[in-house]
């Protein structure tokens, strides 16, 4: 694998922050911006020492700008600057300085001029020892493709210089990947790399504001990366990321994210290459949601079993040996777990009532766990008590677990091992059959990391994302599906503070589950038998079902039931969405109820503005179900 760096202005935080966060996240090196430099309270051979004493190297210094093409009197001070970047490079360490394509109006096109520019600098270079890289940036005023600047160091001819590839300025002018392969290697001296939403706006603001790691992004980056390893490169690939969101997020999250991001691109590239030879284990493919934990105290507790009772579930066991019960409907399981001690009453005490774990079932646990410590995911293990089955597990948002389970094996038999089953007499008809999607609510700063988490580690698909309209602002929402539909997650981050996604993060101290939506064969049936346990649901206002009647032609008889059980309704071409939404519990989370038709894969998005107007009115906790009297 190539050497990994990454240059400083791509995450958050001071100097001296950033590089501590960069080699504890494991990093080979660095390139120093000349920002981070100018800006730390200390010298060049200060920061130079730093560097090494967290083991790290400076891959480069970076950027110097406006110096190709200048006219006199300008060209013999951009030498003279050169000369001083040198120096300073020399007491840094640094060996290796990158220069941008000229942006400056002052500036004179024509590539022999520019290489015999270069040609003199490699001489200067050459006197202090370092060398010299040239980029050509997507907005360089004469030169702006990255053949061009391969031309103006072709003909430069000084061992000194060399290109600079960089995977945005590269893929955002839909530069084509071939000519890639007939450069030299070794003429490659540094290859930087960044992805982006595909947006539609100026290059140089796309840019200066919305690049990202690898893999959280829309560009073709590695198909990038493979055009220059068939280049023989060897040399460092390097992050180099201008992001308003990353620049308010955490220094240490970032870095993380930043090396997670090139070792799931390395793999990427590796199974395009060669799949055989791939060193860590596919993306898991992910089977079923094995079981839903929830913790809390021993009150809201009974009131989450009435609830649970209401929509369909039954107490299908208890703990040997803790206090823990499960519930099951048709191939849903939950778990309510009030033990006093342990993670669970940890996430309660920090969180409040909710879900502090998921367990995914998956077709290799050992695999999957596998390729998560290659991707530096944090693992979890936790004292189990005699004759328990051990879990292997993962940290997710929040802190909260995710567990892994088998569909057959020893890593299948959890409920026969820990839990002692319960009889239940009442012999009902399954009105829930399964977790549709699960959906969490995070900071905006966080959203991109859990994206790469879960793209990376899992085989999820990103769809387009969807803004959706809360009454107190926007609410950016990123779904992730699996390829048959029977895992789908749904990341939700808002940069507005009283949203409900951010009343959610904000008030409950972190990201985690705010909704579960089950997934119902009859919605109706199940709505009707819940209503007649006791459950209400949110309401709708009337306006909607009168809009609803305009927008479709719908059987008035149909659109009467929608408008009775408080159903939302959707319809994509012949597929159909139904979907309802319980009432807030513990002012913490809620449950939806849905029922697809004919093939529908989204999620009703139309609907959630109204959903999160009517949720906004109530702000209530929920009322305990009780059964209906019967006068």
């Amino acid at each position: 694998m190539n050497p990994t760096s990454i240059a400083t202005v791509s995450i958050s935080g001071d100097l001296a922050e950033k590089l501590t966060a960069i080699a504890a996240a494991g990093f080979d090196g660095i390139e120093v911006f000349e920002n981070d430099f100018l800006s730390f309270d200390g010298g060049p051979r200060d920061v130079g020492r730093m560097v090494a004493d967290l083991g790290l190297k400076i891959y480069a210094f970076q950027p110097f700008r406006d110096f190709e093409g200048m006219p006199e009197p300008l060209r013999a001070r951009t030498f003279a600057r050169a000369g001083r970047k040198f120096e300073v490079m020399n007491e840094l360490g640094a060996e290796l300085m990158l220069i941008c394509s000229n942006v400056s109006p002052q500036s004179q096109g024509g590539i022999d001029r520019a290489a015999a520019d270069f040609a003199e600098l490699g001489d200067l270079a050459k006197k202090h020892g370092v060398r010299v890289g040239y980029e050509a940036l997507a907005w360089g005023r004469h030169v702006n493709d990255y053949r061009d600047a391969w031309e103006i160091v072709r003909r430069a001819n000084h061992e000194r210089i060399g290109l600079i590839l960089d995977s945005f300025h590269t893929l955002a002018r839909r530069s084509p990947l071939e000519p890639i392969a007939s450069i030299p290697g070794d003429r490659i001296f540094l290859v930087q790399l960044a992805d982006a939403p595909k947006l539609d706006m100026d290059v140089l603001s796309w840019s200066r504001h919305f690049r990202n790691f690898p893999g959280q992004g829309d560009l073709d980056v590695a198909g990038f990366v493979r055009a220059v390893a068939a280049t023989g490169y060897s040399g460092p690939l390097s992050l180099e990321i201008f992001n308003d969101q990353f620049r308010a997020g955490s220094t240490k999250r970032l870095a993380t994210d930043g090396l997670r991001s090139l070792i799931q691109l390395g793999d990427k590239v590796a199974r395009l290459e060669a799949p055989a030879r791939a060193e860590m284990p596919n993306r898991s493919p992910c089977l079923a949601v094995e079981f839903i934990e929830f913790a809390l105290d021993e009150e809201p507790a009974h009131e989450l079993a009435a609830l649970f009772t209401a929509l369909g579930f039954h107490q299908s066991g208890t703990h040997r040996s803790k206090a823990v019960t499960r519930w099951s409907q048709g191939g849903v399981n939950l778990i309510i777990n009030t033990e006093k001690d342990g993670f669970a009453q940890s996430h309660a005490i920090m969180h409040g009532p909710g879900v502090c774990a998921l367990a995914l079932r998956v077709a290799d646990v050992e695999a999957t766990m596998a390729r998560a410590r290659a991707l530096k995911v944090p693992t979890f293990e936790q004292r189990v008590g005699p004759g328990e089955m051990e879990i292997p597990a993962i940290r997710g948002v929040g802190g909260s677990l995710i567990y892994f389970t088998e569909p057959k094996g020893e890593r299948s038999q959890s409920w026969e091992n820990d839990f002692l089953p319960v009889e239940d007499d009442s012999d009902r008809p399954a009105l829930l059959t399964g977790v549709d999607h699960i959906s969490q609510s995070m900071d905006y700063d966080e959203m991109l990391s859990w994206l790469l988490f879960y793209t990376s580690l899992f085989a999820l698909e990103r769809i387009p994302q969807l803004a959706i309209a809360d009454p107190a602002g926007l609410v950016e929402s990123r779904p992730l599906v699996n390829a048959d539909g029977s895992l789908r997650f749904i990341l939700n981050g808002s940069q507005a503070t009283r949203t409900l996604s951010s009343r959610f993060v904000s008030e409950h101290f972190g990201s985690g589950v705010q909704h579960i939506a089950f997934s119902a064969p009859d919605i109706f049936a199940a709505v009707t038998a819940m209503r007649e346990a006791g459950l209400s649901f949110l309401d709708i206002p009337e306006n909607y079902y009168d809009d609803l009647e305009a927008r479709y032609d719908l059987d008035p008889a149909f659109l009467d039931r929608l408008r009775e059980h408080h159903i939302l309704y959707d319809r994509d071409g012949e597929a159909e969405f139904l979907q309802v939404y319980t009432h807030v519990f513990a002012q913490r989370f809620f449950f939806e109820i849905v029922e697809r038709r004919d093939g529908y894969s989204g999620f009703g998005a139309v609907n959630a503005p109204v959903r999160l107007a009517a949720q906004a009115r109530e702000a209530r906790p929920v009322t305990v179900p009780r059964p209906l009297r019967e006068d």
